[in-house]
């Protein structure tokens, strides 16, 4: 469950979701306080923490020891079609169809299926050393 009230600041929204704190905000440059991430910074992280929970549960659930999983989004808007791109490292994966796996696995997250209506979704998945 999520509750939300507006703040004191024009545009800030404190809320809380499922007992923790969340504070959304509007850019100074767009009227705002800038002191909590704006709403689609919000839907981003949503992606970025399903994208990476689902490829570690794989990863647990096949016994990959050592797997590690990074990833950078970033929304943007382009002759009106709302974009993210997603790029995600991962490393301590055995061999090449376990990144073919990932590859299939990170497109039918839960949130990327919910997203993908309304959102063209890009992502590269690749090995990396330093994930």
């Amino acid at each position: 469950m999520l509750s939300a009230t507006q703040g004191q600041a024009p545009y800030r929204v404190e809320m809380t979701a499922s007992g923790h704190a969340l504070i959304a905000d509007e850019p100074a440059d767009n009227g705002g306080g800038d002191t909590g991430a704006s709403p689609f910074d919000l839907v981003v992280a949503g992606l970025a923490a399903c994208t990476m929970i689902t490829l570690r549960m794989y990863a647990e659930r096949k016994g990959w020891g050592g797997f590690v999983v990074a990833a950078q989004l970033r929304h943007r808007v382009e002759d009106g079609r709302q974009l993210i791109d997603r790029h995600v490292q991962v490393r301590g994966v055995p061999d090449e169809a376990g990144l073919e796996r990932l590859r299939d696995i990170v497109e039918r997250t839960p949130v990327t299926l919910a997203l993908k209506p309304a959102f063209a979704i890009s992502t590269t998945l690749s090995e990396n050393q330093a994930a």
